[in-house]
Parts: structure tokens; C-alpha cells; sequence
């Protein structure tokens, strides 16, 4: 069985995978707030499905513990919902950065410091991750509560199918 570490600030679960294994997933959000949970879900439903070597990670997005997490790795895959205008709840949106500093990845996060951040701090550090890969899932509702809608719970499995085809790609 995977070890699971909980961080008790709820900043970061390490949910299965060692250390620094090269390819790592996170998964953004708060379970507590409705659609904020997608991220948390995709790691969830990822659980034992990824290949051995594969780290699952699920934290709140603050931009140094998701360079911690993706650093040193050959693939990073962050999982996180978003905001849009005008709103297309469920509208899955993917990013990737296959160097550091080749292209643009702008996702617009539904956390105050979000990605762009961490890609703008790691990329000055030189901390990102040989690739990486952003799958963003538009929400529909950001409120207090549990339970993603229903137009985001199926983007869950539609991302979740996604990344298990980004991790095998990555290994041919």
C-alpha cells in the first residue's frame, strides 16, 4: 500500500510515489469548495492506476510548494479548476511546456498567487520540470461545500484519461 503523508496545515498530501520520482501529478484545489475540488479529484481517481514511479500530489497551489513538488522532475502534470468569461463549466483547457521558457502557459486559476506565478518563480530559479503539462478545468461553482457539479465531474474522468495517455506517451 502507497504511503500517504498529510501535511496538517493542509498545504500538501503526498498520496502515493516516492520522493523524486520523475514524473509527478498535482492536483490543485480545496474539496472544500465545490469545483475548487477537480484537481483533488483527478489525483483521487488517479490513484492507483498510474504506473509505478508515478508521485500523486494534492496541495493548495501556493506558488513554492508547487515548485518543490515538480522539481527535479522529467514531467509535471498539474491538474487545477479555473475561472473563465463567459463560463463554459466542465471546458477543459491543456497547456504544455516542453522546455523551460518555450511558450506560454496562461491558465487563469482559481487561487490568488496561481500558476503563472510558480512558472515565473521557477523558471528565475531554474526549477521547472523537463516538461509540463497543465490540464485546467473550468468550474461553475467556487462556493463552500463538497461536491464537484456535474459538468466538472465528468472533466474529472476526462482529465484523468488524459493524463494516464500524457504519462505513457512520455514513457515511449
Amino acid at each position: 500500500m502507497p504511503e500517504i503523508i498529510i501535511d496538517t496545515e493542509r498545504t500538501v498530501v503526498h498520496v502515493s510515489g516516492p520522493d523524486h520520482a520523475p514524473v509527478v501529478v498535482i492536483g490543485v484545489g480545496n474539496e472544500f469548495r465545490r469545483d475548487d475540488g477537480a484537481g483533488p479529484a483527478v489525483v483521487g481517481q488517479l490513484h492507483g492506476l498510474v504506473p509505478a514511479g508515478v508521485r500523486l500530489v494534492v496541495t493548495d497551489g501556493e506558488p513554492t510548494r508547487l515548485i518543490e513538488a515538480w522539481t527535479g522532475t522529467a514531467l509535471a502534470v498539474v491538474v487545477d479548476a479555473v475561472r473563465a468569461e463567459p463560463p463554459h463549466p466542465g471546458q477543459i483547457h491543456r497547456f504544455v511546456m516542453d522546455r523551460p521558457g518555450a511558450g506560454e502557459a496562461r491558465p487563469a486559476s482559481s487561487h490568488a498567487f496561481g500558476l503563472d506565478y510558480a512558472i515565473g518563480l521557477a523558471l528565475a530559479l531554474d526549477r521547472m520540470p523537463g516538461r509540463l503539462i497543465v490540464h485546467a478545468i473550468e468550474a461553475a461553482d467556487l462556493t463552500q461545500g463538497t461536491g464537484l457539479t456535474p459538468a466538472v465531474e465528468v472533466a474529472v474522468g476526462l482529465v484523468a484519461t488524459a493524463i494516464l495517455d500524457d504519462i505513457q506517451a512520455g514513457r515511449r
